[in-house]
């Protein structure tokens, strides 16, 4: 059964989707959402949903720096590739597309994984907020670029993150 629930955080309402055992996306008003919830019920009580929101809350206080929660995508090979790929990059560190790329053993994949990053469906839990341009500037983000600034901002990135790309030889 499909779930959801809402979360109040300090970017904004976040809404929280579950396919009954895993976290299937996270959304922030007014980005995109999922197509449809017709038949889906309102339950963040208990399992997936209510973890999320626990840890979330943490991740918002300061104290959570990685989510351990079932995760459950819905996308093409290459866009789970890209989205299991940003949970690797580390709290407080930013990447480019192009290096995000290359350890995709890719390099030559920097738009199509900057369109996959755009579809990522569960924001901040998977940090698609972590990927900037090559030059250090912040490129799109579905939530808005100021709730891209603020997320960079709170993980200590944002003074430092020209030298924090990683770039994988």
């Amino acid at each position: 059964m499909n779930t959801f629930s809402y979360f109040d955080s300090p970017i904004g309402r976040l809404l929280l989707t579950c396919d009954g055992t895993a976290l299937s996306g996270l959304y922030m008003e007014p980005s995109r959402k999922p197509q449809s919830t017709d038949g889906w019920v309102e339950d963040g009580a208990a399992g997936p949903l209510a973890a999320a929101a626990r840890q979330l809350s943490e991740y918002f206080a300061g104290s959570r720096r990685e989510f351990d929660i079932p995760l459950s995508f819905q996308g093409t090979v290459f866009q789970t590739r890209v989205w299991r790929m940003l949970g690797e990059i580390p709290y407080g560190a930013t990447w480019s597309y192009g290096a995000l790329a290359k350890r995709l053993d890719n390099p030559g994949a920097s738009r199509a994984v900057g369109l996959a990053n755009g579809r990522n469906p569960i924001a901040i839990v998977v940090p698609c907020h972590r990927v900037i341009g090559a030059d250090g500037s912040l490129t799109g983000y579905g939530g808005g670029l100021q709730r891209k600034r603020w997320l960079l901002a709170h993980e200590g990135s944002m003074q430092h993150s020209i030298h924090r790309i990683s770039v994988v030889r």
